[in-house]
């Protein structure tokens, strides 16, 4: 298997965690491209992905199950929420809320940064262990 696949092919996590909610115009009956019977109202001004807003969420669109081979079945038409949620460890950066989806069904975290120890970070700032201004006990 090749370092470049998504992981999130062999996840869903985030499908199936979270309500999904957006602005009513992202639906196709609204002008967007968010396929409007697969979504329900939420309020006035937002809607949310069929199945999202339950106690125990699982959008409509996801098909598999979660940590194992799944797929989005609106992928290209997906709301901005999706669009915009980076998978952890995406562009170096933790994201917190896709590692504790991953957590709720027994999936680990994406993405561990890389931290120096104590002293590669002391003297990569320029620090010096025996600083120049201390004298030896023999001046």
């Amino acid at each position: 298997m090749s370092d470049n696949v998504n992981p999130c092919i062999n996840c869903g996590a985030c499908c199936a965690h979270f309500r999904v909610s957006f602005y009513w115009a992202e639906a196709d009956d609204g002008g967007g491209t968010v396929p409007a019977d697969l979504t329900e109202p939420l309020n006035l001004f937002l809607r949310t992905m069929r199945g999202t807003n339950a106690a125990a969420p699982r959008c409509v669109a996801l098909e598999g199950e979660p940590g194992g081979c799944v797929s989005c079945g609106i992928y290209q038409q997906r709301p901005s929420p999706c669009r915009e949620f980076g998978r952890s460890g995406e562009d170096g950066v933790v994201n917190e809320a896709c590692d504790r989806a991953r957590a709720r069904y027994g999936l680990p975290p994406l993405f561990y940064p890389v931290t120096p120890s104590l002293n590669e970070s002391y003297v990569s700032q320029g620090a010096r262990f025996a600083p120049d201004h201390v004298q030896s006990p023999d001046h």
